[in-house]
């Protein structure tokens, strides 16, 4: 019976390990929760969307979305406080465009009481890394943007733009981000 007892301990613990690596994988897959504006505002990303540093100081939060094909056709999702007023960032937006696929699509939300502007643009999309840099022009590119307008913090503009067959494959995670947005 002594012979047997380290074979039971070791049961003991190889199950208990076991139960603490599944409860871990559980917490791995809990939606990630941003928060923006000095922490008033918050939104889930969405599972699979990769959290990377912003290329430029103005972006608060950025993210990677795996591409419908592999990585060569990843998107870029992009959070950031500015202002300017909805009409003349959605100009800007489309002024990223070198030539529009399809007809803008632009519609109004309302999300937590914030208005939220939604919109989704198709083309050749000037990529451009940072201000100052060259812009490439990339073909068959959507675009989603989203803007909210929130009385007391400003407004924020979440933009989604890669190929068009990932922004596709990831549009309705990004409306789920967009309807995950509260404020505190």
């Amino acid at each position: 019976m002594k012979r047997f007892a380290p074979l039971c301990l070791g049961l003991i613990v190889m199950t208990a390990f076991s139960a603490l690596a599944e409860e871990k994988t559980a917490e791995e897959k809990k939606p990630a929760t941003i928060t923006f504006s000095e922490g008033q505002l918050e939104m889930t990303v969405p599972e699979g969307w990769k959290t990377i540093k912003p290329r430029v100081n103005i972006i608060e939060h950025e993210f990677r979305v795996p591409g419908a094909n592999g990585d060569e056709d990843s998107g870029r999702v992009t959070m950031m406080g500015a202002s300017g007023g909805v009409e003349a960032n959605v100009l800007r937006w489309k002024g990223q465009f070198t030539k529009m696929s399809k007809d803008a699509v632009e519609k109004e939300e309302t999300i937590s009481n914030t208005p939220v502007h939604i919109v989704e643009l198709t083309g050749d999309f000037k990529d451009q890394r940072g201000p100052f840099a060259p812009a490439e022009v990339k073909e068959g590119y959507t675009m989603l943007g989203a803007i909210f307008t929130t009385e007391k913090q400003g407004e924020y503009y979440l933009k989604f733009y890669g190929p068009s067959d990932t922004v596709e494959k990831n549009k309705e995670k990004f409306m789920e981000m967009v309807n995950s947005f509260k404020i505190k």
